[in-house]
């Protein structure tokens, strides 16, 4: 991970209409200071950066005692600077006030590269993660960055996987792309390159927001034929729970028309799934459907989405996630019906099976079900309210 000591990356700067926001701030995580470096800070700098373990995968250090004042004198400096453009942050936990090692956001345009170092004494206890988020959450929000990215030696297993917990993908390995590192009886070693850009850090947020959200699930409950005197829902599946492949419980429907299956429409109950932050319902959402082709044309989905919500509202949820390709005009139109809000054009990650599936980006919007009275939709019959009713009267 790049964080440099004995001297600086050469980027340049272009002057932008944030620059007025940039200048040094002290950042707070659950349990760090991050804070500008202090003519005291040497002791604690050097007993890090002037140890072999602790710097084995850098590409600077050990240092000298020159070498670590200088880097010092020079942090010190550009934290003075307006705009800032290289932000270098002592590392102070809360509750001992002790420095435990540094970080650093260096910007160039609208992108930064960022860059930590712990202390060996606390290594695998999450502080990594914590800075790395803070300078992620600082570079997108404070400083309003397009991208963000940052370096490690291929072998730097401890600082790629923090690089992976924060949200950002892995880009690219340059093969003998750095100087080896201390332990390499090479020249040069190979590097790892990782990058997020503000979208998808918002996305994250999306997710994390989303995840909050109440659900109850104390067994399936028993579901009336539901209609709407147009068409009616027929439950013909109630699938479990896979807790160890983390699928959410859910129920399948006939859509039909008369005696006449038109198509189909399942409702997922949760807000978390699978993938490696558990994202996979925010990509795919709570409601799936297809109408038969010949039936397409007469509203059935909509219909169709709006009589499951006593269902949803039975289990305490309150949103409701409809995803669809961002082709798909007529799906959209279904959402833009329902009054649904348009969340973002998400990307879709590598792992989601609508990846594999051949799609990359997807219209997510969310129902919110509280604003259904407000907008005075008369979809409901009384049965489905009662239904409703009796059912959240039962305590579940």
């Amino acid at each position: 991970m790049r964080i440099y000591h004995a001297g600086l990356p050469n980027r340049s700067h272009k002057h932008s209409k944030e620059d007025g926001k940039r200048y040094m701030k002290t950042l707070e995580t659950e349990r760090l200071i991050l804070r500008k470096f202090t003519v005291d800070d040497f002791a604690a700098v050097h007993s890090y950066a002037s140890c072999a373990e602790n710097i084995t995968y850098m590409i600077w250090g050990p240092n000298s005692e020159e070498q670590t004042q200088a880097f010092i004198d020079m942090a010190i400096e550009k934290a003075k600077e307006t705009p800032c453009v290289n932000y270098q942050y002592a590392a102070i936990k809360k509750d001992t006030g002790d420095l435990i090692g540094a970080c650093n956001i260096a910007l160039s345009s609208d992108e930064a590269e960022i860059g930590w170092i712990l202390h060996r004494d606390y290594w695998k206890q999450g502080y990594g993660t914590e800075m790395g988020k803070a300078l992620l959450s600082f570079g997108f929000d404070g400083l309003n960055l397009r991208r963000i990215l940052a370096h490690c030696d291929a072998e730097n297993i401890g600082s790629y996987r923090i690089m992976e917990k924060i949200g950002m993908r892995r880009e690219g390995l340059f093969i003998e792309g750095r100087p080896s590192h201390k332990l390499s009886d090479k020249k040069y070693g190979d590097e790892l390159s990782y990058a997020i850009l503000k979208i998808e850090w918002e996305t994250q947020k999306e997710i994390a927001y989303y995840k909050t959200l109440p659900v109850v699930f104390d067994g399936f409950i028993e579901v009336p034929e539901l209609s709407d005197g147009v068409i009616h829902l027929v439950c013909t599946a109630k699938r479990p729970a896979i807790p160890e492949k983390k699928y959410v419980p859910a129920y399948d429907f006939a859509v039909c028309k008369g005696s006449e299956k038109v198509g189909e429409i399942n409702l997922r109950i949760g807000y978390s799934g699978f993938g490696p932050d558990e994202s996979s319902l925010y990509y795919g959402g709570q409601i799936g459907y297809g109408i038969d082709e010949k039936y397409r044309g007469n509203g059935y989905a909509v219909r169709a989405c709006r009589l499951l919500t006593p269902v949803a509202q039975a289990h305490g949820m309150t949103k409701l996630l409809i995803t669809n390709d961002h082709a798909n005009t007529a799906s959209r139109r279904v959402c833009e019906k329902l009054g649904a809000r348009l969340v973002r054009l998400a990307r879709l990650p590598e792992w989601h099976d609508l990846y594999k599936e051949g799609g990359r980006f997807s219209n997510i919007f969310e129902w919110d079900l509280l604003l259904l009275k407000e907008k005075n939709w008369e979809v409901f019959l009384e049965g489905l309210n009662s239904f409703t009713d009796d059912y959240l009267s039962q305590g579940r």
